[in-house]
């Protein structure tokens, strides 16, 4: 098993990397609108929907949303002096919306949960509204300020892969050490208060490096860590949400399509909280 995931790292980190940095805006879309299609497939798995051929329309229906997106909105009107197109805009502030319902849901759970366990149609649509703005968060910050640098939107990609992995590291090991008060044993037995705070505390210094690098006034400084601290925490979020979905459809592991690591939403579940936030207040707050 440690193998096979050391063997799939090896191959997608570096492809994953070289895609952020030197794909085209254009065919940058395309790839991650097939990687949401694929999550889409192993959403609809989760949503209890066992026949492969209605997982492939779903993820079919989720590309669809995304090609439509790319033929309405043209990849230089992402961006139009210096604000997000108001639709991508809408979007992002739906999903924050979406992560503010899920909160409560997950603090709730399994009370006040039957109207959406008993429903593959309110599942599936909880998975619309996770991967599209997901899609929307990646391609707006990878478009940013592309006309001055084509590699500042590769940096806040990195960015936020590097604060949210920090997080999963540090709240690993203070978790193992020290972990003691379970965050919600109901979704994820082992989920705990200290391993959060670990986290938390160990994406600081990636938050405070961006910090220094980007030369941030120091008046704003405590914005970055606000929005940064914020972004890991609801990466947490992300990652019990999909705990929760696979809890009620009765499965370890979202799918097999990763060798020795699962389904690709078991990789990315804590990125579908983090990109859309952190996107959110990005455009809001911080472009």
């Amino acid at each position: 098993m440690l193998k096979q995931r050391i063997i799939t790292a090896i191959i997608l980190a570096p492809l994953a990397i070289l895609a952020i940095l030197f794909l085209p805006i254009t065919m940058f879309q395309y790839v991650i609108a097939g990687v949401v299609a694929l999550g889409g497939y192993e959403w609809a798995n989760m949503s209890g929907l066992s026949s492969r051929p209605v997982k492939v329309v779903f993820g079919l229906a989720l590309l669809a949303v995304c090609l439509g997106l790319i033929a309405l909105v043209d990849v230089e009107l992402i961006w139009f002096q210096g604000s997000l197109n108001a639709l991508y805009h809408w979007i992002l502030s739906l999903a924050a919306l979406w992560w503010l319902a899920s909160l409560f849901m997950i603090i709730a759970y399994p009370r006040y949960s039957a109207f959406w366990q008993q429903s593959w149609i309110i599942r599936c649509l909880f998975g619309v509204i996770t991967l599209i703005p997901t899609w929307v968060a990646v391609v707006a910050l990878r478009s940013s300020l592309y006309d001055v640098d084509t590699f500042y939107g590769a940096s806040l990609i990195f960015y936020v892969l590097g604060i949210v992995w920090a997080a999963d590291i540090g709240a690993f090991f203070v978790g193992v050490k020290f972990g003691r008060h379970k965050l919600r044993p109901n979704v994820s037995p082992g989920k705990t208060f200290e391993g959060l705070f670990g986290g938390v505390m160990a994406s600081f210094a990636i938050i405070a490096f961006a910090a220094l690098h980007y030369q941030v006034e120091s008046s704003r400084i405590w914005l970055h860590l606000l929005i940064g601290g914020l972004t890991v925490a609801v990466s947490a979020l992300g990652d019990l949400n999909e705990s929760m979905f696979k809890r009620c459809a009765g499965i370890k592991d979202s799918g097999r399509i990763l060798p020795g690591h699962g389904g690709l939403m078991d990789r990315i579940d804590s990125l579908t909280a983090a990109f859309p936030v952190f996107a959110y207040c990005y455009v809001t707050w911080m472009a």
